[in-house]
């Protein structure tokens, strides 16, 4: 989808993990489309052999443009990701390796690395240097396969463990270990979140940004149900050398449909 701004042109991708959930979710391929939407990201495409999602996705005409690499199980040490807890590298290696197998097959041109949550009984120092140590690693093997991974940070009021302190630490830890090949999620919801002065921090670590989410504050709804500027926030992204997807990772307050009229308002 391609929103006007007044200072250009932005392209948006739905999220079928956070939109039309009204729906099963081998149906919201189609629905995203007939929005609309040319292009799509979701977290864990690993419930469905890659093949079945190529398949939907060309079926639809639609483009992946983000994967997460694999979580583990539900209340587990990775249930976030792996990249910072010790002792969980051979599981973390395995999952960059199964993202950029499914990111070869949909043709996904960036993966999200998810960090994980920092176990209660391991030292910040010692979790910080495991997660640098594994995007190392990670970025030699993206840098093989032609795929940009990205580094998210998650605001502390919602994961107050998260294994990656803020968007800041994420781009120097991209400068560290690969610039070429990692970048920064600049999640404009957890920005605003953490610290706020969302298009100040976007400017400065433009150079650095690899892909875009957004949702509003409060409620992580869709644009216009919170307090986020959002005609001054896309005009300026607009407005940037940033040439890729906006991916919406928002729960629409009222509906999916009804949730995407914030485009025409944006556009008023």
């Amino acid at each position: 989808m391609i929103l006007e701004t007044t200072a250009g042109e932005v392209r948006l991708a739905a999220n079928l993990k956070w939109m039309y959930t009204e729906l099963p979710f081998e149906q919201r391929f189609e629905a995203a489309a007939e929005s609309g939407f040319t292009g799509v990201e979701f977290a864990s495409p690993y419930e469905l052999p890659a093949a079945r999602i190529r398949a939907l996705l060309d079926e639809s005409g639609l483009s992946q443009v983000l994967i997460n690499t694999p979580a583990g199980a539900k209340d587990s040490r990775t249930s976030m990701g792996a990249a910072c807890v010790p002792g969980a590298r051979e599981e973390f290696r395995a999952g960059v390796a199964a993202a950029l197998d499914y990111a070869a097959v949909l043709g996904t041109p960036v993966v999200h690395v998810m960090a994980g949550l920092r176990p209660d009984e391991v030292e910040p120092d010692l979790a910080f240097a495991t997660y640098v140590a594994n995007i190392g690693w990670a970025a030699e093997q993206a840098q093989a396969s032609g795929v940009r991974i990205v580094l998210e940070a998650i605001n502390k009021r919602d994961q107050p463990r998260y294994g990656l302190a803020s968007m800041e630490t994420a781009a120097a830890v991209a400068e560290a270990v690969g610039p070429a090949t990692v970048g920064v999620l600049f999640d404009v919801y957890h920005a605003q979140v953490d610290r706020g002065n969302v298009i100040e921090r976007f400017e400065r670590l433009l150079p650095r940004v690899g892909h875009i989410q957004i949702a509003d504050n409060p409620g992580r709804g869709e644009p216009g149900t919170g307090e986020i500027a959002f005609d001054r926030v896309l005009a300026r992204i607009a407005a940037s050398t940033y040439t890729g997807w906006i991916g919406c990772e928002y729960g629409p307050i009222a509906g999916t449909a009804d949730g995407l009229r914030w485009t025409e308002r944006i556009t008023a």
